[in-house]
């Protein structure tokens, strides 16, 4: 499949976007018009540099407010476009995008509209251009994909075809199905945005709020599937407006984008099922998707190992031993398996810097996950050792692969430590909670949605004192890797985009939370604080014992309960910029106990500001 991108997608200059977009693999951009106006570069220089790139030149857009108009006004446009296409010739662009107008159209009539993009249809042959007629979501008088066909139909002219764009179609609710009955010949060009699902009008939702595929909330494969059903073998291009990715780095963003594209060819074939393939479009399938079945391990990285390994031990942790040649402890409880790492940590006190997931076969993950533009972490290994296979994420969290077994075969390279004992404490990880540089989120999500063949759940907003957070949780379907990503809040990121000052955490799961909270406070633990206005609401909310309620609040353990079950869990104060939270999930609640984040948010807030005086 053709890929292109619009340079209106990403940040800084028209140069340093053409870098970005070659770099990431597409195979050519759309030129947005302001971004040409503005360049020092000439046309013909735009025109050399994307040659010396290999990227084609697909698009000129945008050309608006053209049909509808009265005589006058008509000339005026014929005049503005011709100025266009001698640009366009410059810039060796052979295909315009052509708005249905918005401002200026003052007759509403189907033929004129016919007859007057006819007559610029004329005018772009001379000039050897095609005219790709969209219908805007908001145009004024043509606004659906099904009008602007009918409008292509009655010009019937060979230079003139659609637009078909993913967002004016589906933010409005339309039924792509009919794109599949479309002549493929008739579909000059393709655009492609998806977007979170919003209540808003759809000008502002389009401008703000788009996201590359798999990002938000529209069925895109879905699409693409009617799209590839009717023949269509053209550019299938990005064009998103987004606040966000106009601030972030270019780079990124642009692999970003391609990874959306390389991810949505490999949904849509599976849509399609067997034969998807075998279309004119030319989708690429993946490497195969598996399920990971359990974490293989969390990491921990920090320049003073003994404060991490004080709170395992404190919570029935047993140290296995030391890396044979590297400065790593592994210590276990359970199938919990946690990594002490210092290298490259000065000046860390502790965070959360990787975790493995155990998959059948951990070459085909990695192999998944360079497809998916994926940057392998370089981790050397001797004879005698285990190879490992991970990659870098968005966060900078460093991501393994192990293949599924009771006791990996990498733990045999850690010796001298103790035989666990079988406390039957703690059973496993439970989850692992990640936080998100804003400009980073939506790529997170992708990522780690894509490479790991994880679902993403609708997402929640938590109140804090130090703002809104935004949450969404990734998870396998049977619950047994579960990521929750958090968006840290404006003027809490580190001035390393990679590290956060936001906390992070892992958490651990037990069936016996109140006796393990017990012999952690007996081994000198101390749990994040509580306040008593929690428990009072608690009683108020869910009617508890006297008996019961007293021993939460003894433990400073938090409760929440709904129609399947009970959750009751702990955390330990926050260690540089990481914590642990262990849980107990009681009959068949599956949540988070998200009704006490800003509870625990507030506690870690106060905390945070009294050791500061």
């Amino acid at each position: 499949m053709r890929t292109s991108i619009a340079t209106v997608c990403i940040s800084g200059t028209l140069e340093q976007k053409m870098l970005a977009c070659a770099k990431a693999g597409f195979d050519g951009i759309e030129i947005f018009e302001q971004d040409l106006t503005v360049s020092p570069m000439s046309p013909e220089e735009v025109r050399a540099l994307a040659d010396r790139l290999g990227l084609t030149l697909d698009l000129f857009q945008p050309f608006r407010d053209f049909e509808g108009v009265d005589e006058a006004t008509l000339r005026a446009n014929l005049a503005r476009a011709e100025a266009k296409f001698r640009l366009m010739g410059q810039l060796g662009i052979d295909t315009m995008l052509l708005c249905s107008n918005v401002g200026t159209a003052t007759i509403d009539d189907d033929e004129l509209f016919a007859s007057q993009i006819r007559a610029l249809a004329k005018l772009a042959a001379e000039h050897g251009v095609k005219i790709a007629y969209e219908a805007l979501a908001w145009g004024k008088f043509v606004n659906t994909y099904q009008h602007s066909w009918k409008i292509v139909e009655l010009v019937d002219h060979p230079n003139v075809g659609l637009c078909l764009d993913s967002f004016h179609i589906l933010s409005r609710g339309d039924d792509p199905a009919g794109i599949a009955d479309i002549p493929a010949e008739k579909i000059f060009f393709v655009q492609l945005a998806d977007a979170p699902v919003l209540s808003m009008d759809v000008l502002s939702w389009s401008r703000h709020y788009r996201v590359f595929p798999g990002e938000g909330g529209f069925e895109l494969d879905a699409f693409m599937g009617h799209l590839v059903r009717s023949g269509y073998d053209g550019i299938v291009s990005l064009e998103i407006f987004n606040d966000v990715f106009r601030q972030s780095n270019v780079e990124r963003t642009a692999v970003d984008g391609m990874r959306s594209l390389i991810w949505l060819q490999d949904k849509t074939a599976a849509h399609l099922g067997a034969g998807a393939l075998d279309y004119p479009l030319g989708l690429a399938a993946l490497p195969g998707a598996q399920e990971p079945s359990g974490f293989d391990y969390a990491e921990i990285r920090t320049e003073d190992p003994e404060i991490v390994a004080g709170m395992l031990a404190q919570l029935g942790f047993t140290f296995r031993g030391q890396h044979r040649r590297k400065p790593v402890t592994l210590w276990s409880a359970g199938e919990a398996r946690i990594i002490i790492n210092t290298q490259r940590s000065r000046g860390i006190t502790a965070e959360v810097s990787g975790f493995g997931v155990q998959v059948p076969e951990a070459a085909l993950g990695t192999r998944r996950a360079t497809a998916l533009k994926a940057p392998a972490v370089p981790r050397h290994h001797t004879v005698g050792e285990a190879p490992l296979h991970g990659f870098t994420a968005p966060d900078a969290t460093e991501v393994f692969f192990g293949t599924t077994a009771d006791e990996p075969a990498w733990a045999a390279e850690f010796g001298d430590g103790t035989t666990p004992a079988d406390t039957g404490a703690i059973t496993g990880i439970d989850h692992v909670n990640l936080a998100q540089p804003w400009q980073a989120f939506d790529e997170s999500v992708l990522f780690y949605t894509s490479t790991l063949n994880l679902t993403a759940r609708p997402g929640t907003e938590v109140p804090s004192p130090m703002g809104l957070v935004r949450s969404q949780v990734l998870r396998t379907e049977d619950g047994a890797v579960r990521l929750a990503l958090n968006i840290v809040p404006h003027g809490l990121e580190d001035s390393r985009a990679s590290a956060p000052r936001y906390p992070e955490h892992i958490a651990v799961h037990t069936d016996d939370i109140i006796a393990l909270a017990r012999r952690a406070v007996a081994a000198g633990m101390e749990f994040l604080a509580v306040p008593n206005n929690y428990y009072e609401d608690l009683a108020a909310r869910f009617g508890l014992d006297g008996e019961t309620l007293a021993q939460l609040q003894e433990l400073n353990l938090l409760y929440d309960r709904d129609e399947h079950g009970e959750f009751l869990h702990f955390y330990t104060e926050t260690v540089g910029s990481m914590f642990l939270e262990v849980v107990e999930r009681r009959g068949g609640y599956d949540g988070y106990g998200a009704p006490n984040a800003p509870v625990r948010l507030a506690a870690q807030f106060e905390r945070n500001r009294l050791m500061t005086y």
